[in-house]
């Protein structure tokens, strides 16, 4: 049997909330009760929302309520890095990607960013091609 590896991913937009802290504790306690790992990823491609200092004040909330990461951007590790943005960055997800693509197992959203509330609410059409998807918005 593999070694567990549970993982916690917060965003770096504001401050740990009681919901992540429980969230956390469930993961930690279920790592270590199985001999596993237990990873902090932090998911930062959102850069709209990044609050500057919210990162580490996640991991001092952690460090405060004594669960601390096996691997972490702080902590280091064999599976880094540990920020999305810098696995974005290196290609990780690139060749993954490319696949779907390639087998049109991809869906195709023809939406501008400013639009995507209003044109979810207004979907025209679906359209279905072999084993991939677009979506037309209005």
């Amino acid at each position: 049997m593999s070694k567990v590896r549970v993982r916690f991913a917060p965003s770096p937009t504001g401050g740990l909330h009681l919901g992540g802290v429980r969230t956390v504790l469930y993961n930690y306690l279920f790592a270590k009760k199985h001999g596993g790992d237990f990873i902090v990823r932090i998911e930062d491609t959102d850069q709209t929302r990044f609050v500057p200092g919210a990162e580490q004040y996640i991991f001092d909330c952690l460090d405060w309520c004594g669960l601390t990461p096996d691997e972490s951007p702080l902590h280091g590790g064999d599976y880094g890095p540990y920020r999305q943005s810098e696995r974005k960055e290196q290609g990780i997800y690139q060749q993954y990607a490319n696949q779907l693509i390639k087998k049109d197992m991809h869906i195709t959203l023809l939406i501008h960013p400013k639009n995507w509330k209003k044109c979810v609410a207004n979907i025209k059409a679906i359209k279905t091609h072999r084993r991939s998807t677009i979506i037309l918005c209005g």
